[in-house]
């Protein structure tokens, strides 16, 4: 039975799930990747290394996952989390924190977006939405986003977003589930992640409801290739991308000439 909410309630569904999500959503995200999504994400931030005195944002930033990898490599820089779900950026925060002592920068706050990015030397959440980013044009250098797209209302309309706000040779880069296509790969995945994944979740304590919609969003989500088109619409050119996880995983890329 689909768990899928109506187009016009998807937003206002989302946004609870992850808000009752946020305690325990980092060790269920370990569990249910065997750890390889923390492999993946250095693999995006190594991808578009950050210049160390850059301005980074990260869309759907969730508990804030990518900022310690982007604070490592920007030690004068800036870099944004923002999510409009609250209760996971508060979640993230003592993990955030403790990157940032490492790396001596100053510790983040939560803050409602203001419309401007914050000083040099930070790193911050910010509570916004992926359609309507509080930034000006062309503020920053690289953006990153993981397993966002299939949340989102309008994928084509973020995706235009993020190039907005993007900086002429900025690059984006983007993590997304994907389908493997070798047959036995594919049946292995589906008996995995439909039907494994919601016991998992609920065996830890998850909502095995949301658990349930999570992989019932992906079956829905553009596979690579279209996606990457998607992306050249929006105005990112260079695009490619590269399977991961055996194919259950893609990461894509792109650039803003201009």
């Amino acid at each position: 039975m689909s768990v899928l909410p109506p187009p016009a309630e998807k937003a206002s569904y989302v946004q609870r799930m992850f808000s009752e999500l946020a305690p325990g959503y980092d060790r269920l995200n370990r569990v249910m990747t065997f750890g390889m999504d923390e492999g993946w994400r250095d693999l995006v931030v190594e991808t578009i290394a950050p210049l160390a005195n850059g301005r980074a944002l990260d869309v759907g930033t969730g508990t804030g996952d990518f900022l310690p990898l982007l604070t490592a490599w920007m030690p004068d820089g800036i870099a944004v989390g923002l999510d409009f779900a609250l209760p996971m950026m508060q979640a993230g925060l003592p993990k955030v924190a403790a990157a940032q002592a490492r790396n001596q920068i100053t510790a983040p706050n939560v803050q409602v977006a203001s419309g401007t990015a914050p000083a040099a030397g930070t790193a911050v959440f910010v509570g916004g939405n992926a359609l309507q980013l509080p930034f000006p044009d062309q503020t920053f250098d690289v953006l990153t986003t993981g397993f966002v797209l299939r949340n989102v209302t309008d994928i084509a309309a973020t995706l235009r977003e993020m190039w907005r706000v993007t900086r002429p040779g900025g690059v984006m880069a983007c993590l997304e589930v994907a389908r493997p296509e070798q047959p036995l790969l594919r049946a292995g995945h589906w008996l995995y992640f439909q039907q494994l994944v919601p016991i998992i979740a609920g065996a830890f304590g998850g909502d095995r409801q949301f658990y349930t919609y999570l992989p019932q969003s992906a079956r829905h989500f553009p596979p690579p290739p279209e996606l990457a088109k998607l992306m050249q619409a929006a105005g990112w050119e260079f695009t490619h991308y590269r399977l991961l996880g055996l194919g259950a995983v893609a990461l894509h890329l792109g650039v803003r000439l201009a």
